[in-house]
């Protein structure tokens, strides 16, 4: 049977060297759990593993989607679930930062397979959040109860799926957990110690050349490409319009991870099965090295 081992936790904690430290050992394979890493070409601003480090331990779901289209949760789910059911590798490591992703896996969501409808949304939100929630009250009152009236986002889908195919979301959602066993390990460190890691990763990805590469995706896609607009590049994409000082968009990079590290933090520390481990640790590799031998020779 298959064995899983989550290796999850906020940006800058060090899951991917810890993931290519143990995945030889294990005669593991890697898969990725970044919702950035699974786009061609953003490389350097989503921490990619480069192509020696690939060649060190093969990886899964990364650079499989071009920029210019959007992978779902629902997509994602769906690859990964086959390569763990088709790869006949044990264990598997699913290693990353993005709690949707590793949701979707270890909890086995269910989850409505609606592409977004632009056009659907354009007319719903012209009608306004109040009677938007008012009309998912009338079609979908369990869904309603579990979002809060001035949530638009969440609204417009909830109203998306039913619109499309005529059932309410409350009735496709739930659950449907994998029968494999699961060890969830997280990585974790206090605040000052994360923020020193981020601002080393971000001075790495400027030496590593990020800035070169937010020019070359912005001439190739357009300024107005949306992944564009996500952490890190972002900042630098504020930089090469002349908005701000080169030294300005890397301090905002530090900032916003540092933000988003935090959420991060928030949404892994509210599931229990995982366990966590300090990053820094100067026995880290030792101890959860144990705690998998533990887990995988469990009958």
């Amino acid at each position: 049977m298959n064995k899983l081992i989550v290796i999850c936790g906020a940006t800058a904690t060090g899951k991917s060297g810890l993931a290519l430290n143990l995945a030889p050992k294990l005669g593991a394979v890697i898969l990725s759990a970044d919702s950035r890493q699974v786009y061609r070409e953003f490389t350097i601003g989503t921490a990619k593993p480069n192509l020696a480090e690939q060649k060190l331990v093969p990886h899964y779901l990364i650079d499989i989607c071009d920029p210019t289209e959007t992978m779902t949760v629902a997509d994602y789910q769906e690859q990964a679930q086959a390569l763990i059911a088709n790869l006949g590798i044990s264990p598997l490591l699913l290693v990353g930062g993005t709690g949707l992703y590793i949701r979707s896996i270890v909890q086995g969501m269910k989850i409505p397979r609606v592409a977004p409808q632009p056009e659907l949304r354009s007319h719903l939100e012209s009608l306004g959040q109040t009677q938007l929630y008012g009309m998912l009250q009338q079609v979908d009152p369990l869904a309603a109860q579990k979002i809060h009236p001035h949530d638009l986002v969440r609204t417009l889908r909830a109203l998306e799926v039913y619109y499309v195919t005529g059932i309410p979301i409350s009735d496709q959602q739930g659950e449907n957990p994998p029968n494999y066993p699961i060890l969830q390990i997280g990585l974790d460190c206090d605040a000052d110690r994360l923020e020193s890691r981020i601002q080393r990763r971000t001075e790495a990805m400027m030496a590593d050349g990020l800035v070169d590469e937010v020019e070359y995706l912005c001439q190739k896609y357009g300024v107005d490409l949306p992944l564009l607009n996500t952490l890190g590049y972002q900042e630098i994409k504020q930089y090469l319009g002349g908005e701000i000082t080169l030294t300005t968009a890397q301090e905002l990079t530090v900032l916003h991870t540092r933000q988003f590290a935090k959420r991060q933090r928030t949404w892994f520390r509210a599931y229990p099965q995982i366990e966590w481990y300090d990053a820094d640790d100067a026995d880290l590799l030792a101890k959860i090295g144990e705690r998998i031998h533990e887990f995988i020779h469990d009958k």
